[in-house]
């Protein structure tokens, strides 16, 4: 069961950092809004890649756009059959059903802020955290 502080009508303010924090591997997701604090209506979360590391793995979304915008370094975002780097203050919208991964392919830490409209992903963090600890 994911800890919420916050309810659909509170305020959220947090420092940087803080968030719930998810290890996967060489990358980190730290969500900042989602579930009953936005009423399933969108998450917000940061996603952040060791230097030179892969991503969660091609997927899609059947239902939900997302939204990337580069917050550090340089983070390669597939879309299709198409790689796009996302540098620090660009925006990427992808729309649901669209094949996509994304991976660091730098020698830097890189991180994105994402936006995954209607919401509700985060209820699979746990078994995703579980996954990579299987299989890495």
């Amino acid at each position: 069961m994911i800890k919420h502080t916050h309810s659909k009508s509170d305020p959220i303010f947090l420092k940087t950092g803080e968030g719930r924090t998810y290890q996967c591997g060489t990358m980190k997701a730290v969500f900042k809004a989602d579930e009953n604090e936005t009423d399933d209506k969108y998450s917000i979360s940061e996603w952040w890649l060791e230097p030179n590391s892969g991503g969660p793995g091609a997927h899609q979304h059947e239902d939900n756009d997302e939204i990337f915008y580069g917050i550090e370094g340089t983070t390669s975002i597939m879309v299709g059959d198409e790689w796009i780097d996302v540098e620090k203050g660009a925006f990427l919208r992808i729309p649901s059903k669209t094949i996509h991964d994304f991976a660091n392919r730098t020698n830097e830490k890189c991180g994105v802020l994402n936006f995954f409209i209607p919401g509700g992903f985060e209820k699979n963090m746990p078994s995703i955290v579980n996954w990579f600890e299987e299989n890495n």
